[in-house]
């Protein structure tokens, strides 16, 4: 069930001309992680829309004395950071339609998608559409999203990939467009 531009477009209005980059990639990446059915499709993308902006951003926003808490203390060592100030932070800041964060997510994403770790060198290739999307149908997968959209338990999947109910609201309103647009019963 492939998505036309047009309906990724409805689906996410701010997008604007970013609905044309990313519909071939989004495609591809849900088809390769099974992200295949109406309702799994609709909670994946109301989830893609919030943590992007819709969009607009494939990299966490934030200058570098938010970064900071990436970088040390205890954030930064969950994340796998090294402890030292020595810009982690800054490298391994968010980026992809989820944004895939940290030292550790870098590493275990790269391991997913390219079998290596080019991520830790090249850490902007999520920044690029087709990684960008490959990453996060990769999260999605890894973290057993699929079954949780089958059952409609959205609350949860925004718990296993915001770590809480950060922006619920909005992630509510976009899974709300995405189900009526795509989980019309066929006539």
């Amino acid at each position: 069930m492939p998505l036309t531009s047009a309906q990724l477009q409805q689906l996410f209005p701010n997008a604007r001309t970013q609905a044309g980059v990313f519909i071939s990639a989004l495609n591809t990446a849900m088809t390769h992680r099974n992200i295949n059915t109406p309702k799994r499709i609709a909670a994946f993308l109301a989830q893609v829309g919030h943590e992007s902006g819709q969009l607009q951003y494939v990299r966490e926003l934030g200058n570098d004395h938010y970064l900071s808490k990436y970088d040390t203390g205890s954030l930064a060592a969950r994340l796998g950071n090294t402890p030292q100030a020595d810009g982690d932070g800054q490298k391994y800041r968010g980026r992809g339609l989820i944004q895939i964060t940290g030292r550790d997510n870098y590493r275990t994403c790269s391991l997913g998608l390219f079998g290596d770790d080019r991520l830790l060198f090249i850490p902007e290739l999520l920044e690029k559409p087709q990684w960008a999307a490959e990453s996060a149908a990769w999260f999605w997968e890894q973290k057993g999203l699929n079954e949780l959209a089958d059952r409609d338990q959205f609350n949860s999947i925004t718990r296993r990939i915001n770590g809480g109910l950060n922006g619920l609201e909005d992630r509510l309103q976009l899974w709300t467009r995405a189900r009526a647009l795509l989980c019309q019963p066929s006539v």
